[in-house]
């Protein structure tokens, strides 16, 4: 079978497609034969090196590149709550091995999968399971029950939190280019405000005081933490993204984890946003695309 892998760090032209061995299940796993494959901005930093150099990836003579996949069960192991010939989407947050969802088969753990919505196709599906959870699952570490300020709103992940933020009952102030305006009220915005300079500044005009909380998936550090009132909360969403906690704000970041249930649940209530489709051999032209920036969605490969 083919997969996508890296041997040594750099751009875009050290990914390689490779004949590996079709992967095995185990107990409590699933082999998936991938249908779709979307592209991440996390793929980019592994594949670069980043993630090593961070000391987030142990040094590794082969690494494989895709954290989600949606497709179809080829075969289960002992314990493994699906079936072969059940479409399914799974997340891989196992990052340092060397098989990865850019592949004809991956093998996950059970439950890391989520059963595919009626409708939903593979493709659209494949968007879903990095960016959705974690969006949610930085929601989920905000206590307050008050105003949101989400950076980087028109963005993947950004737009599934203020899409996420809105449905539990927070008013959203968003984040984002000027001209992404209409796109992220779309996803239930309540306030907008342009990206730029004095962003503190500018929020705090919109709410006095300051918001009782931060999602920073812009990685604006010190710019966002200013919007924040004091005592309030801030969530960073890369390794060493987290600001200073001044003024009392409590800072956290969240760290990914695989939740087929969790998956399950925002698969039927988020929309996907599939920013193009491109055939697995054409993985490097993802990354150089992803990289130039600007995309609205994710890219999908599909093997």
């Amino acid at each position: 079978m083919r997969a996508v892998v890296v041997r040594r760090f750099g751009g875009p032209e050290v990914l390689e497609v490779a004949e590996v061995p079709v992967p095995e299940p185990g107990p409590g796993q699933v082999r998936i034969r991938v249908a779709a494959a979307a592209v991440n901005p996390v793929d980019l930093a592994t594949r670069a090196g980043v993630l090593t150099a961070a000391g987030v990836i142990p040094p590794r003579k082969v690494l494989g590149l895709g954290w989600d996949v949606a497709g179809e069960v080829d075969a289960a192991g002992p314990g493994a709550r699906f079936r072969p010939g059940d479409t399914v989407l799974g997340l891989r947050d196992r990052i340092a091995l060397p098989l990865g969802a850019y592949a004809d088969y991956v093998v996950l753990d059970a439950s890391a999968v989520a059963l595919a919505p009626p409708g939903v196709s593979p493709v659209e599906a494949a968007t879903l399971p990095l960016n959705a959870l974690t969006a949610a699952q930085a929601l989920d570490l905000v206590e307050s029950t008050g105003t949101v300020l989400v950076t980087g709103a028109a963005g993947a992940v950004g737009g599934y939190a203020v899409a996420l933020a809105h449905a539990r009952g927070r008013q959203v102030v968003a984040v984002a280019g000027e001209a992404d305006e209409a796109i992220v009220r779309g996803f239930g915005a309540d306030e907008f405000v342009p990206r730029g300079r004095d962003l503190g500044e500018r929020v705090r005009a919109r709410v006095p005081g300051g918001v009782d909380a931060v999602l920073d998936t812009a990685l604006l550090g010190l710019d966002a933490l200013d919007a924040v009132r004091g005592g309030g909360e801030f969530v960073a969403f890369a390794a060493g993204a987290a600001p200073i906690p001044l003024r009392g704000v409590r800072v956290r970041t969240v760290w990914i984890r695989a939740d087929g249930e969790q998956l399950a649940g925002l698969a039927t209530t988020l929309r996907p946003r599939v920013a193009g489709v491109l055939p697995l051999e054409k993985a490097p032209a993802a990354h150089e695309r992803l990289a130039a920036g600007g995309v609205r969605g994710r890219l999908v490969l599909t093997p």
